[in-house]
């Protein structure tokens, strides 16, 4: 029986669902057990399998909407190349975003469940992360891994792991390094609504302005079903 989370924990307001790895990251218990399994297979194939992103609190996502919203971080295109705002209207700038970073509250990240990950082993200790397509593309330094990955995931040998944003479907760009954990994320999507939304954001804590909120306002239904629903076939059936 999969334990529900709370709104709270749903939308990365509460990390208590969470433990603390060895390296700093935060996942829920059963997630960091199958990673754990997942890494030591790539270790055997030759990867150094790797998290750069793990649970991302309200606070973090939060910054990083603003910051983009406000044209203080970039925003990239599918190439990867920056985006300039200054001639986008408030909703097209709100879509440039959501091609790539969730709205506060509605993060995949929030849950415990999802990372981003990269082969520590193929690059050297200075390299700058991007997690962007090039990396991850074709000849991208990222490739074998992912390739490897891939096989494990058509196998049924990847301890639970799927990828959500696999494919195009017109919301969310791919993201190859973001691996979801099916048999808790199926239950979280599942327990996730428009009302953990506006419980989250409507907190007494959440102080500070969420931007571009009167253009998400106006069309949240849409927005939830193009940007934070996946398709129901990103993963095999789970039984929960």
């Amino acid at each position: 029986m999969v334990r529900a989370l709370n709104p709270r924990q749903l939308t990365g307001l509460d990390e208590t669902h969470l433990v603390i790895l060895a390296d700093g990251h935060r996942l829920q218990r059963e997630v960091a057990r199958a990673f754990t399994a997942l890494q030591s297979d790539a270790r055997n194939a030759g990867f150094e399998l790797s998290i750069a992103s793990s649970f991302r609190p309200f606070y973090r996502q939060l910054a990083i909407w603003n910051g983009k919203a406000a044209g203080t971080r970039p925003i990239h295109d599918d190439q990867g190349r920056p985006i300039s705002i200054e001639q986008l209207s408030r909703t097209e700038l709100l879509h440039a975003i959501l091609r790539y970073s969730a709205m506060p509250g509605t993060s995949r990240h929030h849950w415990g469940t999802d990372l981003d990950v990269y082969d520590s082993a193929a690059v050297p200790s200075e390299y700058l992360l991007q997690l962007s397509p090039d990396e991850v593309a074709a000849g991208g330094v990222f490739d074998r891994l992912h390739c490897w990955l891939d096989e494990r995931l058509a196998a049924g040998e990847s301890h639970g792991f799927f990828r959500p944003y696999g494919k195009d479907h017109g919301g969310v760009a791919p993201e190859r390094w973001h691996l979801s954990y099916a048999p808790l994320s199926v239950a979280c999507a599942a327990q996730f609504n428009s009302a953990a939304l506006a419980f989250c954001w409507g907190c007494e804590e959440v102080e500070e302005e969420i931007l571009l909120r009167a253009e998400v306002d106006a069309d949240l239904p849409q927005i939830l079903a193009r940007y934070v629903d996946v398709p129901e076939d990103w993963c095999p059936t789970i039984s929960l």
